[in-house]
């Protein structure tokens, strides 16, 4: 009987382990630790030379944190999925596996050695046991550590929903202070002399973002001529938002209509900085846009962000890289518990909210994502 169960496990031993694509415990950990280091840079901004620098720095961090947060228990629900699902396809053979470790355990030495078949039967026996022992072990191992992993995933999503709502009101904390401080302020950007009157005529002559962008362009703003080279930055420039990308350039929407842009889902409030110095040409509502933003970073080239809510900035302003904009529109980010984890496990849920971005060349759209390091 033995002989046949070990006989039996040949297929179960053979089978490899199920392997974590990734740890997200150690994931949460991180991001547990970065909203610890955003929570104690809230508590000092106070202090800081620039508040608003500060506040900035820390509102970034709160996000970064939140979404790496977010991260962890996305991979952790997926992972746990992923570890039941193999339970239950094989349970049978599990099951067997536990049996024999049973009937090893259980069987008196003798009844382990002896064979029917006399002595060559009992080396034969002797040879299958040695063979199939370390492989049977080895296999009681891999479960007994998948089993672990359960209970770490399961742990990690209890204390999710805590940690989230003290990021979540963290970051909205910030976000309330950096908007004072801005507001504050007394240290103001350098301007630039702006036509107010010719800015509203143009306003009230355009039908669209491009035909704005490209009236925009034929004049640029002469304070540009001081600002870094912004050619030498292809390829390397910062997101001015956290998000996730929905459409490529020229890509087209559900409706077939493509835009010389990029798309990208972000969530409410988000913060948004500049990826680069500029002089900022623009900064208001435009058409059905919502609030838009045109950087001029360099002579010849113009970055939009369509979509903005709150503003930082207006037009005339020089503005240095990772300086805030402004918010992406939305009401509170603090959700209840449901919509906390819903978010947190959906991986996309909580990105309620659309930026439109746009990069022009001498006038005519590129494509922004040759600029930026990430997608």
């Amino acid at each position: 009987m033995l002989r046949a169960l070990l006989l039996g496990l040949a297929g179960l031993v053979a089978a490899a382990p199920v392997a974590a694509q990734s740890d997200p415990a150690m994931t949460a950990r991180e991001a547990s630790r970065m909203l610890e280091d955003a929570a104690e840079a809230l508590a000092d901004a106070d202090s800081a030379r620039d508040r608003v620098e500060a506040l900035t720095e820390t509102v970034r961090a709160y996000e970064h944190g939140l979404d790496a947060l977010r991260a962890g228990i996305r991979d952790a629900a997926l992972r746990e999925r992923t570890i039941l699902l193999v339970f239950e396809a094989e349970r049978e053979r599990l099951a067997r596996l536990l049996g024999v470790l049973q009937r090893i355990e259980e069987a008196p030495a003798p009844a382990t050695l002896l064979h029917p078949e006399g002595p060559l039967g009992t080396a034969r026996l002797g040879m299958i046991v040695a063979e199939v022992t370390p492989a049977v072990a080895r296999q009681a191992t891999a479960l007994r550590g998948q089993l672990e992993e359960l209970a770490v995933l399961r742990a990690l999503q209890d204390g999710a929903v805590g940690q989230l709502e003290a990021g979540l009101t963290g970051v909205q904390e910030a976000r309330t202070a950096l908007s004072q401080a801005i507001a504050d302020r007394v240290d103001l950007p350098e301007r630039f002399s702006l036509d107010t009157d010719a800015m509203r005529q143009l306003l009230e002559s355009v039908d669209n973002l491009g035909s704005f962008a490209s009236l925009l362009g034929e004049s640029p703003a002469s304070t540009t001529a001081d600002l870094p080279d912004f050619t030498a930055a292809r390829g390397r420039l910062e997101l001015p938002v956290l998000g996730a990308l929905l459409r490529r350039f020229n890509e087209a929407d559900a409706a077939g209509i493509s835009r010389p842009g990029v798309l990208y889902a972000v969530p409410p409030r988000a913060l948004l900085t500049a990826p680069w110095p500029a002089s900022i040409r623009y900064a208001g509502p435009l058409l059905d846009y919502g609030n838009v933003i045109i950087l001029e970073p360099d002579a010849d080239y113009l970055l939009i962000l369509a979509g903005a809510g709150d503003l930082f900035v207006t037009a005339g302003e020089l503005v240095p890289a990772d300086a805030p904009l402004g918010l992406m529109p939305g009401g509170s980010d603090i959700p209840g518990e449901e919509l906390i984890v819903s978010d947190a496990q959906g991986g996309g849920a909580g990105l309620t909210e659309t930026l439109y971005m746009e990069l022009r060349q001498g006038g005519s759209p590129v494509n922004p994502l040759d600029w930026f390091a990430a997608e």
